[in-house]
């Protein structure tokens, strides 16, 4: 255990703290939500950030962190979608794409293939991530409305989940290709 990992566990944490304090949607809770959503969100950055740093790189962390991704997402979209912020259509597709690539790099590190991160979904999640916090918060502050714009950002995001998924899926063809060409 090494403070990259603990900082997920973290995450995981906060995922059910989010969950209760948003349960009831009113403004100070959308807020202090939004807040939990996004430190969540951050500590995504920085245990990535300080295992490559520190080279404190570990199989735990190569499992969880994914999975603690998924899950922050996972559980805002299917709140949003209860709470009528989000069309329950968009949030399927996200979800869908989100076990489709999650499956597929299953599949293909059991046969000893690894598909990075591609800087589709990386921006995919930065931009997901804005859009869900604007989303929890649905404020209209004079002319800026946070629930268009949070909608608006999650179409962009859904776009580019969608690619960075079909980008997942071509460069493992690509490689299992290139493993049956040897």
């Amino acid at each position: 255990m090494n403070l990259p990992n603990l900082i997920t566990l973290l995450r995981i944490f906060l995922i059910p703290v989010f969950i209760l304090v948003f349960l009831t949607p009113t403004e100070p809770r959308s807020a202090a939500a939004a807040v939990i959503f996004m430190i969540a969100s951050l500590t995504d950055l920085m245990d990535g950030y300080l295992a490559r740093r520190w080279e404190q790189i570990t199989k735990l962390g190569k499992f969880l962190d994914p999975i603690a991704d998924k899950f922050l997402i996972l559980a805002a979209l299917i709140l949003l979608v209860d709470f009528h912020r989000v069309s329950s259509w968009i949030a399927i597709v996200i979800i869908g794409r989100e076990l489709a690539v999650t499956g597929l790099r299953a599949i293909a590190s059991a046969s000893g293939i690894v598909i990075a991160a591609d800087d589709a979904g990386k921006y995919k999640m930065a931009i997901q991530t804005i859009s869900i916090v604007l989303l929890i918060l649905e404020y209209k502050v004079g002319f800026f409305n946070f629930h268009v714009w949070g909608t608006f950002l999650l179409w962009i995001s859904m776009i580019l989940a969608i690619l960075s998924g079909v980008q997942y899926f071509m460069r493992y063809l690509s490689q299992i290709n290139s493993e049956s060409m040897k």
